[in-house]
């Protein structure tokens, strides 16, 4: 069984911390807690384990797509690998090369 990955360059450090501070005050905003390190773990492993996402088009997303990214991971993913499940895709991923 391969290990989940969570391993960040500096640059994409400093996305995702920005990306996990909007969404905690997106859900706090919405009545509900979002813990900053179970954001940080869910859109991590998401980018390293088989979803890259683009974070500068993440962070920078309006409300609506912001939370269907962020939630939408915090929903589907498979906290084992990292993998999302049910047909999920975030709009902010990467394009993939057909």
């Amino acid at each position: 069984m391969t290990k989940i990955r969570f391993d960040v360059n500096r640059e994409d450090a400093l996305l995702i911390d920005k990306i996990v501070d909007r969404a905690v005050e997106a859900a706090q905003g919405a009545g509900w807690e979002y813990d900053a390190l179970d954001a940080r773990m869910d859109i991590a492993a998401c980018h390293r384990n088989g979803t890259p996402l683009n974070l500068a088009d993440l962070l920078a997303a309006d409300d609506f797509n912001f939370s269907h990214d962020v939630f939408g991971i915090r929903r589907h993913i498979d906290r084992r690998t990292g993998k999302l499940l049910n047909h999920f895709w975030p709009r902010c991923a990467m394009k993939v090369a057909a």
